[in-house]
């Protein structure tokens, strides 16, 4: 349990229908962060796609893809994924995450960001992960900061989000000062 109620775990193709339900209830409320998405997206088929594709990147270490769980059900509530994992001098990963509306606001996508992090640290030895948000977006910057990441810049331009190229702010929280393996 990564706070009250709330779990974390290995996103896997069985989540396929439940995530589609998620995203679609939440379609608007999302769209104003989110890239286009094409309707099959909203769909279990998708969704199974996604999770599969997702899952055959997590094999060569890149990317690590987890549902935020409803604790008592197991039902997923949202995403986090931690990919672009780079090992080597950088060790460094990114983060994103959304997290179903009726969740928000109680601390669960700062836990998750927390979780994360820690699992960066002490199980893939990264010394960094980096996050971005929409100038836009101050609810998700608060979790930004909540969890412990400090903004490093702005990106003009920086991704195709709703409908536009979209200036993001640059955050990175710094995990530790081990050297690389």
């Amino acid at each position: 349990m990564i706070t009250d109620g709330v779990g974390m775990r290995y996103a896997e193709p069985g989540d396929a229908a439940a995530l589609a339900d998620v995203l679609a209830r939440n379609r608007a409320y999302m769209a104003p962060f989110e890239p286009w998405r094409s309707e099959v997206f909203y769909t279990e088929a998708g969704q199974r796609a996604r999770i599969e594709g997702l899952l055959a990147e997590c094999g060569a270490g890149r990317l690590h893809p987890y549902v935020i769980t409803d604790a008592a059900t197991d039902a997923p509530i949202g995403m986090i994924n931690l990919g672009n994992v780079s090992l080597g001098p950088f060790r460094s990963g990114g983060v994103g995450y959304w997290l179903d509306q009726a969740h928000t606001g109680r601390g669960v996508a700062t836990a998750a960001l927390r979780e994360v992090c820690r699992i960066a640290r002490d199980d893939l030895r990264l010394h960094r992960v980096e996050a971005s948000t929409l100038v836009d977006n101050p609810a998700s910057q608060r979790v930004l900061a909540k969890a412990g990441f400090g903004r490093i810049g702005l990106a003009p331009g920086y991704l195709h989000i709703n409908g536009a190229w979209r200036d993001h702010v640059l955050f990175q929280r710094l995990l530790g000062d081990d050297p690389p393996l």
